[in-house]
C-alpha cells in the first residue's frame, strides 16, 4: 500500500526512552532523535536536528526495554501536527513522528558487553 504520509529517519537517540504507562492499557514512549544533516552550514558545521516520536503499546515497551541513549536506530512512521494552548493562552502547534515501526541499527555498547 503507498502511502502519502510516510518518513524514515536514521539517528542516535538523543535521551532515554520515555515509557508511561497511560489508562486503558495504554502504553506511549516519547524518543528524541538527533539526525545530522549531511551538508555543513556556512561556517562549516554539521547542524543536527532533532525529532520527536511518538510510539504506541508494544513498539513503546520494546524500545524503552531494548533502546538506549546514544544508540542509533531507524525510525519508520508518519508525520503528525498538532495543536495546543500554552500557558500563555497563545495557540501553537508541534510537528512529531508517529511511528509504526523502530529498527536497531547499531548500540553504543562496547562488544565486550553485548557477549
Amino acid at each position: 500500500v503507498f502511502r502519502l504520509n510516510t518518513v524514515v529517519l536514521v539517528g542516535r537517540l538523543a535521551s532515554e526512552p520515555d515509557l508511561q504507562n497511560l489508562e486503558e492499557n495504554k502504553a506511549r514512549t516519547v524518543l528524541s532523535l538527533a539526525v545530522p544533516r549531511t551538508f555543513k552550514n556556512q561556517e562549516g558545521i554539521y547542524e543536527t536536528d532533532f525529532f520527536r516520536c511518538i510510539l504506541w503499546n508494544g513498539i513503546a515497551k520494546r524500545a524503552k526495554e531494548y533502546c538506549k541513549k546514544g544508540d542509533t536506530v531507524c525510525v519508520k512512521g508518519r508525520l503528525q501536527v498538532r495543536e495546543y494552548v500554552n500557558e500563555q493562552e497563545e495557540k501553537k502547534f508541534i510537528t512529531e513522528v508517529i511511528a509504526e515501526s523502530i529498527s536497531f541499527v547499531c548500540s553504543t555498547k562496547k562488544k565486550e558487553e553485548i557477549t
